[in-house]
């Protein structure tokens, strides 16, 4: 996924009404959106540095975006809307190994009634759902960690992946860990231990999770290396 424009480098502030930041570009204080609605446990310190995107929409009240976070001198992605553009440049690259050379790749598809699922993958073998995560969590040094905070969401896509299995589609769960600096993934289960119940039943429902990290330039984020997952 390649940025829009160039992205502005400022120091964090604060955040404040769950989707407001302020950021300090030189000597000027902007408000920015902030595009994620985790907790960012452990990101929001005062001075981190960061960068921003700048829209080109001219009707947008608030034209710059929280896209990343430097915190000890580890670039973090917090823009949760990027993560889906990450991996569908990946699955479109054949980057990601188990879900190589589909036919077709559906992004946004419904499932029953209240349901969209990120991926409908479709290939010669089999059709499959994915779920995507983003993943920015690190409270011990290599170890990435979901989720940040209690996730009904994400308890919500974990029973329906079950269901979709039920209905003979492949289930997946790709965590996305937007930084560089993890060699393995758990989950949080101190954070959310019904997200971590529910997760443990659904493998043996055949749920296949998938976890890989990403590689930050200056033209944008890629999906890099896979991970190893102890859960």
């Amino acid at each position: 996924m390649d940025f829009e424009n160039k992205l502005i480098s400022g120091l964090f502030i604060k955040r404040y009404k769950r989707f407001f930041v302020d950021i300090k570009i030189n000597s000027q204080i902007i408000t920015a959106h902030c595009p994620n609605t985790g907790s960012m446990y452990g990101l929001l310190k005062r001075g981190n540095k960061v960068w921003v995107s700048k829209s080109n929409n001219p009707n947008r009240k608030l034209k710059y975006t929280l896209e990343i976070i430097e915190d000890q001198k580890v670039k973090v992605g917090v823009n949760t809307h990027s993560t889906n553009k990450i991996v569908h440049h990946a699955l479109k690259n054949n980057l990601i190994k188990e879900l190589k050379n589909s036919i077709e790749i559906k992004p946004e598809t419904k499932f029953g009634k209240n349901t969209r699922f990120d991926f409908l993958i479709i290939n010669k073998d089999f059709k499959a759902f994915v779920e995507v995560k983003n993943v920015t969590l690190s409270r011990n040094k290599k170890k990435a960690e979901f989720p940040d905070a209690v996730t009904s969401r994400g308890l919500k896509h974990i029973n329906e992946l079950i269901s979709a299995n039920k209905k003979n589609y492949k289930i997946f769960i790709l965590y996305l860990v937007q930084r560089e600096d993890c060699n393995y993934f758990s989950i949080a289960k101190d954070i959310d231990a019904d997200y971590a119940k529910a997760l443990t039943k659904a493998v043996k429902n055949n749920l296949n999770i998938l976890c890989y990290d990403c590689k930050f330039s200056s033209k944008g984020i890629k999906l890099n290396k896979k991970i190893k997952i102890n859960i």
